[in-house]
């Protein structure tokens, strides 16, 4: 997967931080044919993970149940402006991406 596959935001409103993101995947579940009859291969983000500041805030372990080019949104407690948010997934065949974004 090309690098810059992730989009993200995070903001501070109210005391607290909202994290949006969308991940350009295509989310395969390997139980789709092409039009020819032929199986298209499984392929599907497994894991996402969020660090604020360096510290783990998550693991999501994702399976073929997500639909494709994702979207994720989520909050953070105890984030500042000028924090740093980093989120990466892997795929079932070991592509990857990672980005960080500075809180706003």
């Amino acid at each position: 997967m090309a690098n810059n596959s992730i989009k993200i935001k995070a903001s501070i409103t109210n005391k607290l931080c909202t994290v949006k993101a969308l991940i350009e995947h295509v989310m395969e579940t390997g139980l789709r044919e092409d039009k020819k009859g032929n199986p298209i291969p499984a392929h599907f983000i497994k894991e996402v993970t969020c660090k604020h500041n360096g510290d783990l805030v998550f693991i999501a372990n994702w399976s073929i149940a997500v639909a494709k080019n994702p979207y994720l949104s989520f909050n953070i407690k105890n984030a500042n402006p000028g924090d740093s948010i980093e989120l990466s997934w892997l795929d079932n065949i070991n592509d990857s991406d990672t980005i960080t974004t500075t809180v706003s």
